[in-house]
């Protein structure tokens, strides 16, 4: 039995949910440079010293701020101290502008999702099965209410009565309306979404304030939004680089005495605003809320940062395969006719079992018929006089009674049963079509006819679990990533080889029961391996509890969102490998950006300490190799550049460095030179350009 539902489709023929970008949302990864502007007021809110001081290299540079406008405002005509403040508190700024322009995002999103919380009125049920009418803030835990079309949904749930058509716009952004129905791995609901049709009985799950609407409004505006493991590690280094930086700042100014020079405060605070790595500690919290971002951008909320990291170092993914590989429904691919029968003959008969067939295997039987043999399309009331035979789980047989001829259509052993007790005789390659059909992992559907000429079987239709087109090459990206990709499917074991060795996929566990995936990840686990796995029923829950990455879906149970620690509001389960990209994409963006942080750095260090000490030790001419004007030049043009390569770098942290699926080696490689190299020779240009500017200013120069 498969572990993930495929999206429930709308009533009349509609669309599945999942398939277009929610709406109201801000594009995914886009960066409007309008939400500089509006992000400006909460740039200078951040300026307060208990928010600077969450991050020790920006807290550094902030205290420099006030240490040079303190000196400043001692020696008022001195331009190059006032100049050397505004740019230095222009840094904190910027560094600030970084954080407030994701967090912005964040907002906007959180006010789409704010106008999904109405205030409701629930019909509560009593105990003695009466209704009585309560505001929706008042619902606890186990209550049972009443909804029906026209009705909003008052708070998180799950179906326990009744089937209802449900419009999930508010929370998904998908105008389709999704299937909610008692038992089964559909049964959750969500507070602010609307009923359209029949009536349910939902139970209440959460209590007010703490629903999956109130969650994600948390979340995505960063409220809840914790640093995760590495970016904690980030930080520790970050402070470190600082530290030692001070001692060593904090060291010159003997020397300097000692060498007949003197170092002002401003010009060690400048040197060591230059020196420390400012760019990536301005980036980091932005990079971080970034990531997340990008998840909700594309409909999955994360539960927490430490999962998004996750993703990006998965070793191991379990797939589903009903929905996730197969497109969820067996489809007829092929007439295999016995010996003494043609195709079209059997063709005409298993359109004709199938026309009142329902199921997508039925329709794709007439689907077939009507494309690959030409059989006209029959209109309602066609063949007039038939008696339509249903298929039951005791008979495992359907079809049809019409002129004077019985057809049927179903499992081969029932079938064959069927034609035995009618007097006829089963051919010999029957059971042998049924066992190749069986061996290459599809079903075999049996049809027979008893008419004048008696019982007999006409033949098999091939069933095959159709593979979802590009899985092979999605699978192929995953191998060049590095990471191992599992099957899980409830299917016999030939039939799970069939479909994997199709798809592509690694490995492969057939007849998988809640211990036996459970056993899996932990196995995977046990050989230092991440694990990501999705699902969306009650028995999926402690696999994904279990699993590093659990992604569960918005179709399923409470207890599948509970336990896992992402939710795919699409209920798409394929997009596992969209989070593992991004996951990824946020690893290599904060690398990146920490390589050219520290890589720039060197391109100040030519800039400033030659300028610092060139006139007592003129030797010292041969470093200023970017020909700097003047001592007060170079240093102010180190001071300019660093502020605005926070800027520049602004759009790169919030859309992410571009990921590509190659071996870790050749990444490495990749961004070493583009960021490494790139770190070191941007400033160069850059910090020359600003120097060209500066020394034209007249008392500068």
């Amino acid at each position: 039995m498969s572990t993930t539902a495929t999206p429930a489709r709308a009533p009349h023929g509609g669309l599945p949910t999942g398939h277009k970008p929610a709406q109201g949302r801000v594009g995914a990864g886009l960066f409007d440079p309008g939400q500089l502007l509006k992000s400006l007021p909460d740039a200078f809110r951040k300026l307060d010293p208990r928010v600077t001081a969450k991050s020790p290299v920006m807290f550094v540079v902030w205290i420099g701020s006030v240490l040079t406008t303190v000196f400043s405002f001692r020696d008022p005509g001195d331009w190059f101290g006032w100049t050397i403040s505004v740019w230095l508190w222009l840094t904190v700024v910027f560094a600030n502008l970084a954080e407030a322009v994701a967090e912005g995002r964040g907002k906007a999103q959180a006010d789409t999702l704010r106008k999904a919380k109405t205030g409701t009125v629930a019909r509560r049920l009593t105990r003695d099965g009466a209704e009585e009418r309560v505001p929706g803030t008042e619902l606890t835990i186990g209550d049972l209410v009443v909804c029906e079309a026209g009705d909003s949904i008052p708070g998180d749930g799950d179906v326990v009565e009744g089937v209802a058509s449900v419009d999930e716009s508010a929370i998904t952004g998908e105008s389709a309306p999704v299937i909610r129905e008692s038992g089964g791995d559909r049964s959750a609901v969500t507070g602010g979404t609307k009923v359209l049709s029949d009536r349910i009985v939902v139970k209440i799950t959460t209590r007010p304030g703490e629903t999956f609407i109130d969650r994600m409004i948390g979340l995505v505006e960063g409220a809840a939004r914790q640093k995760t493991p590495n970016e904690i590690a980030l930080n520790i280094l970050l402070a470190s680089l600082t530290i030692v930086f001070l001692l060593a700042v904090a060291t010159l100014p003997p020397f300097a005495d000692y060498a007949g020079a003197h170092l002002t405060m401003v010009v060690l605070v400048a040197l060591l605003v230059c020196l420390i790595p400012t760019t990536i500690g301005a980036l980091l919290s932005a990079i971080g809320i970034a990531g997340m971002d990008r998840l909700v951008q594309r409909n999955v909320l994360a539960m927490s940062g430490r999962a998004v990291e996750a993703a990006g170092d998965v070793s191991t993914l379990l797939l589903d395969k009903t929905g996730t590989i197969t497109l969820g429904n067996r489809q007829a691919c092929a007439f295999v006719p016995v010996s003494g029968t043609t195709e079209a003959e059997l063709a005409a008969a298993a359109e004709l079992s199938s026309l009142a067939d329902e199921t997508p295997e039925g329709r794709s039987v007439v689907a077939l018929a009507k494309e690959e043999y030409g059989l006209r399309e029959r209109r309602e009331g066609e063949p007039a006089g038939a008696e339509w035979i249903a298929f039951t789980a005791r008979t495992r047989m359907s079809g049809v009674d019409v002129d004077g001829r019985k057809i049927r259509k179903g499992a081969a052993g029932s079938v064959v049963a069927w034609v035995r007790e009618q007097g006829g005789e089963v051919p010999e390659d029957a059971g042998a079509l049924a066992d190749r059909i069986s061996g290459a992992g599809g079903t075999p559907l049996l049809v027979a006819v008893e008419d004048a000429e008696g019982a007999r079987v006409l033949g098999v239709i091939h069933l095959k679990d159709v593979v979802k087109e590009g899985m092979r090459e999605r699978f192929d990206e995953l191998r060049r990533m590095g990471i191992r990709t599992v099957m899980v499917t409830g299917d016999n074991p030939l039939t799970a080889k069939a479909i994997a060795r199709e798809a592509g996929v690694d490995d492969f566990l057939a007849e998988a029961t809640p211990e036996d995936k459970m056993a899996l990840i932990k196995r995977e686990q046990a050989g230092g391996r991440l694990v990501a796995m999705t699902g969306d029923g009650t028995n999926d829950a402690p696999a994904l509890a279990q699993a590093d990455v659990g992604v569960a879906m918005n179709t399923g149970t409470s207890a599948a969102k509970e336990a896992g620690n992402m939710v795919d509001l699409d209920s798409d389960p394929t997009k596992l490998i969209e989070i593992v990209e991004i996951g990824k994409q946020l690893l290599i963006t904060r690398g990146a950006l920490t390589t050219f942080s520290i890589a720039n750095d060197v391109a100040k260090y030519f800039a400033i300490i030659p300028a610092l000490f060139a006139a007592v030790h003129p030797g010292l001419n041969r470093l200023n190799i970017m020909g700097l004007s003047s001592p007060d030049s170079a240093i102010l043009s180190a001071v300019i550049f660093n502020a605005l390569i926070i800027v520049a770098l602004v759009p790169l942290s919030l859309k992410g460095v571009r990921y590509r699926p190659v071996s870790a080696d050749r990444m490495l490689r990749r961004n070493l030179t583009i960021y490494g190299v790139g770190g070191l020779i941007a400033p160069f240009v850059g910090i020359k350009l600003i120097d060209l500017l500066v020394s034209a200013i007249p008392g500068i120069g």
